[in-house]
C-alpha cells in the first residue's frame, strides 16, 4: 500500500518506540544512565537550602546550624561533581553504543523496504533527507529526555523550597509557562519550514557534489561549467536558507518576549519576600538563590524540551513513519509463493505512473508470459520495458490492474519471499566496489563466499575474460579509490553485474534487462541465444521458469518463444518472431530496419 508522507505516528507513540529500540539495544546502560541523571539532580537542587540555613545560622549565632549547613554545602558540591563525572562517562558509553544501534536500524529499514518508491518520490526524499541529517545524532534524544527529567526534578525541589517561605511563590512556575510554550512551539515551526524548502537544500548538496567529486569531474572541466555550478549552488542554498532564517528570527523574538514575562515575575517575587513578608535574611537568600536557580532550571528544562520537541521528537516521528512505511508494504500479504509456475504470469490491465509525475508509463497493459517460455520485451527507449520488469520485481505496485502468477496476485505475496524466486540483471546496475568474488557473490547472499558457485555464475554470464584480466582474479579489489583497487570498463562492470544475476540457479523468473547494452548487436544476439538455450533445458522446463529478455534491439531477440512489443506505454503486438514478421506490423518494420543497419 502507499502511505501518505504526512502519515506520521503521534509524538508520544514515536518517542516510546524509539526508547524501546534503545532499551532493546542497551538495557543496562539505559537504566543506569537514567538513574544517574536523577541522582545528580538531587544534591544540586539542595544548594539553595544549605545557603539559607547557613545565612540564618550566622545571623542567629547558631554554631551547630552553621556547621551542618557548611557540611551540607560541601556534600552537595562534592556529590554534584562526583556524580556528574560518573554520569558523563556512563552517558558517553551509552551514546556510542546506542548511536550505532540507531544508525544501523535506520539503514536497515531503508535497505529492507521492499519497494524503491521512497527513493524516488520527492515528498518522501525530503522527509528522509531530514531524517538522515538527524539520525547521526539521534542518540541525543535519550540524553535530552533524561536531562529534561533531571531538570524537572530540580525544578520541583526548588518550587517546594520556595513554597516553604510562602505558597504564592509557586506562581513563578506559571509565569515560566510562556517560555515552555515558545520553546516547544518554535522548533516545530522551524522544522516545518525546513522541510518545505528541503528540495533546495538537496539541490544545493547535489550541485556541491557535482563540483567536488570525481565521477562528474571530467565533464564539468571539459564544459567549463564549474563557475556556473557554484553560482547555482549558492542560489539554491539561499532559497533554502532565507525562509529558514526568517522563521528562526520570528520564533526567537516570541521566545525572548516569554522570557521577559518570567524575568518580571522573578523580580516581583524578590520584592514581595524582602519587603512584603519581612522575612529573615536566610529566607531572602533562599528566594535569591532558589529563584535564580529556578530561572536556570526553567531555562535548561525549556531548552531541553525545545530540543526534545523540535529535533529529537521530530526525528522519532520520522523514524516511526519509516518503520510504518516499511511494515505497510506487506501488511496485506496473504498469498502463497508458488514452487513452480504451472500456467503463466499474467499482466492484467496494468496501468502505472511514476510517483511525483503525471506521465502514464504503462497504460492498460495486458499479456501473458507462459510457463517455461523465453519471452522478449522490446520497444524503443522510453516505451516502458524496464518499468514492466520493476513491477514484476515488486519495486512498485501498479496504479491499476494486477500481475498474477497462476492466478495469485504478486502484490499479495510477501515481497522478500517473492524476490527469492527472481534472478537477473538490470541495465542500471550498481558498481559494487568490493573484491570481484564478493561483487558477483552478493547476487545470492546465502552463497556469497561460495567460490565454485561464483565461478559458475561468471562462466554462465560470459565474464571469464573479465576475471582473467584482473591481476588477482576473483581476489582483485575493484575500484581505483581503494588500496590496490583497479578500475574496469563499463562493459566489464556490466558483465560482472550479469554474473551477479546468475548466482541464483533455480529462480522462477530470470530477468535480463538490457544486460549487454554495452556490447554490439551481434554479440548481444549470441549471448541471448546462449541464455535462451539454457532456459530450455529439461530442469528449467520442469520448474516452469519464465526467462525475460529486455532489449531495444529488435534484431537480437528473434530466438524468443514470445515477443512483446511496447510502444507509447501500450502493448502493440505479441507473438513469435515468425508470427510478427508475417503480420507486417511495427515489429516487422523495425526489425527489418535494425537488421539492415547491423549488416
Amino acid at each position: 500500500m502507499t502511505r501518505s508522507a504526512d502519515d506520521m505516528p503521534p509524538a508520544l507513540n514515536a518517542l516510546w518506540r524509539t526508547v524501546r529500540i534503545g532499551y532493546q539495544a542497551e538495557p543496562k546502560l539505559l537504566l543506569v544512565s537514567f538513574a544517574m541523571t536523577i541522582f545528580t539532580a538531587l544534591p544540586d537542587a539542595l544548594l539553595a537550602l544549605w545557603l539559607a540555613l547557613l545565612a540564618d545560622g550566622v545571623i542567629d549565632g547558631d554554631r551547630t546550624q552553621v556547621i551542618s549547613a557548611a557540611l551540607g554545602l560541601a556534600a552537595s558540591s562534592m556529590l554534584t561533581w562526583f556524580l556528574k563525572v560518573i554520569l558523563d562517562r556512563t552517558q558517553r558509553r551509552f551514546r556510542d553504543r546506542i548511536g550505532i544501534a540507531l544508525e544501523a536500524h535506520v539503514a536497515n529499514l531503508q535497505a529492507s523496504v521492499p519497494t524503491i518508491e521512497h527513493h524516488e518520490r520527492p515528498d518522501y526524499l525530503d522527509r528522509l533527507s531530514v531524517l538522515r541529517d538527524q539520525v547521526f545524532a539521534l542518540d541525543h534524544l535519550f540524553m535530552s529526555l533524561f536531562s529534561t527529567v533531571g531538570w524537572l526534578v530540580r525544578l520541583a525541589i526548588t518550587v517546594a523550597l520556595l513554597m516553604t517561605i510562602h505558597p504564592v511563590l509557586a506562581v513563578l512556575v506559571v509565569f515560566a509557562l510562556p517560555t515552555v510554550w515558545t520553546a516547544t512551539w518554535r522548533p516545530g515551526v522551524e522544522r516545518r519550514v525546513e522541510e518545505s524548502v528541503a528540495v533546495h537544500n538537496r539541490l544545493s548538496r547535489h550541485l556541491f557534489m557535482l563540483g567536488t567529486t570525481a565521477p562528474p569531474g571530467k565533464e564539468v572541466r571539459l564544459t567549463g561549467n564549474g563557475a556556473e555550478l557554484t553560482k547555482q549552488r549558492s542560489e539554491a542554498y539561499d532559497r533554502w536558507y532565507a525562509p529558514v532564517a526568517a522563521a528562526r528570527t520570528t520564533t526567537a523574538l516570541w521566545h525572548a518576549l516569554a522570557w521577559a514575562v518570567f524575568g518580571s515575575a522573578y523580580v516581583g517575587a524578590i520584592v514581595f519576600v524582602a519587603a512584603g513578608l519581612e522575612a529573615s535574611p536566610g529566607s531572602v537568600l533562599l528566594v535569591l538563590a532558589a529563584g535564580s536557580r529556578l530561572s536556570m532550571y526553567v531555562g535548561a528544562a525549556v531548552g531541553e524540551l525545545g530540543f526534545l520537541r523540535g529535533i529529537w521528537l521530530d526525528s522519532s516521528r520520522r523514524l516511526g513513519w519509516l518503520e510504518d512505511y516499511a511494515a505497510a508494504i506487506d501488511e496485506n500479504a496473504d498469498a502463497e509463493i508458488p514452487d513452480r509456475i504451472e500456467s503463466a504470469i499474467v499482466f492484467e490491465n496494468v496501468t502505472f505512473t511514476y510517483p511525483g509525475t503525471d506521465k502514464v508509463v504503462l497504460d492498460d497493459v495486458s499479456f501473458e508470459l507462459p510457463s517455461g517460455a523465453v519471452v522478449a520485451i522490446v520497444g524503443e527507449n522510453g516505451a516502458g520495458k524496464t518499468t514492466l520488469v520493476k513491477l514484476l520485481a515488486r519495486m512498485y505496485a501498479p496504479d491499476r490492474g494486477r500481475i498474477l502468477v497462476d492466478g495469485a496476485d504478486i502484490n499479495r505475496m510477501m515481497t522478500a519471499d517473492w524476490r527469492q524466486k527472481l534472478a537477473g540483471a538490470f541495465q542500471d546496475f550498481f558498481r559494487f566496489e568490493l573484491r570481484a568474488e564478493t561483487t558477483v557473490g552478493i547476487g545470492d547472499e546465502l552463497r556469497v563466499d561460495d567460490r565454485p558457485a561464483v565461478k559458475d555464475a561468471v562462466n554462465r554470464a560470459g565474464a571469464d575474460d573479465v576475471v582473467d584480466r584482473l591481476a588477482y582474479g576473483l581476489d582483485t579489489q575493484l575500484g581505483p579509490t581503494w588500496e590496490e583497487g583497479v578500475e574496469v570498463s563499463f562493459g566489464q562492470w556490466q558483465k560482472l553485474a550479469l554474473a551477479r544475476g546468475f548466482m541464483r540457479t533455480d529462480p522462477l523468473v530470470l530477468v535480463l534487462d538490457e544486460p549487454t547494452s554495452a556490447l554490439d548487436a551481434e554479440t548481444e544476439h549470441a549471448l541471448f541465444e546462449k541464455y535462451a538455450q539454457s532456459a530450455r533445458d529439461d530442469e528449467v522446463l520442469t520448474d516452469g521458469r519464465v526467462t525475460i529478455l529486455v532489449s531495444h534491439r529488435f534484431s537480437t531477440v528473434r530466438m524468443a518463444d514470445l515477443i512483446v512489443v511496447l510502444d507509447g506505454s501500450r502493448v502493440v503486438e505479441v507473438g513469435s518472431h515468425e508470427e510478427l514478421m508475417a503480420n507486417s506490423g511495427q515489429y516487422s518494420e523495425l526489425y527489418t530496419i535494425q537488421a539492415a543497419a547491423y549488416r
